[in-house]
């Protein structure tokens, strides 16, 4: 057993997640965004990017209620949950966007949500790069996809793309705020941004 999956037995949100029955950690994550930003109501579609393995669905699922939906899209397959649906996929390829586009037939989402994460290379400038790639993929699907006046959440990791990243988000929604989970290990670079209030096209 390495070092590395001892400590994160050992670690508290791990174990926690055991116990409250969350297929992954990061549920505690999504948990503190909705307790601090308010970001799911009742009866909302929530799209969910990087859904694998399951734990923020799960979150999103019990806060919104039996009248709301969830959508979960990754590149891996995913054990059902009941009332979510799945789509195995690559989000940066246009056959699964296609495919999400088909499901949501004339729908829009309330909420688009991604905690997707590129494969670490070790290299953390290029780990930085790929993490705002996939947040831009995801802002494309939002800008597709969200209502007017919805909600948009993505991980990234801290570097010099950060500002023209939120630049960006500026010109599409009116409110913009950074976030540090306390559920994220200490030694993680990641950060959540929390767009809301999507600008309508004009």
């Amino acid at each position: 057993m390495t070092r590395w999956y001892t400590e994160k037995k050992r670690e508290h949100f791990y174990k926690k997640a055991k116990v409250d029955g969350y297929r992954a950690r990061s549920a505690y994550k999504l948990l503190q965004l909705q307790r601090r930003f308010h970001i799911l109501s009742a009866g909302d579609t929530v799209i969910d990017l990087g859904a694998a393995p399951g734990g923020w669905s799960q979150v999103a699922r019990k806060v919104i209620g039996p009248e709301g939906k969830v959508i979960g899209v990754d590149l891996q397959p995913i054990q059902p949950l009941p009332d979510v649906v799945f789509l195995t996929g690559d989000i940066t390829e246009e056959t699964t966007l296609n495919a999400l586009y088909e499901y949501m037939e004339c729908r829009r989402a309330d909420v688009i949500l991604s905690d997707m994460s590129p494969n670490i290379s070790g290299n953390y400038s290029i780990d930085h790069a790929q993490s705002v790639f996939l947040c831009q993929q995801a802002l494309v699907v939002a800008g597709s996809l969200l209502k007017p006046h919805g909600s948009f959440v993505c991980k990234l990791f801290e570097g010099d793309m950060i500002d023209e990243f939120i630049t960006d988000l500026q010109q599409r929604f009116s409110v913009i705020k950074r976030f540090h989970p306390k559920a994220s290990r200490k030694s993680s670079s990641e950060i959540y941004i929390v767009a809301k209030q999507f600008k309508q096209k004009q």
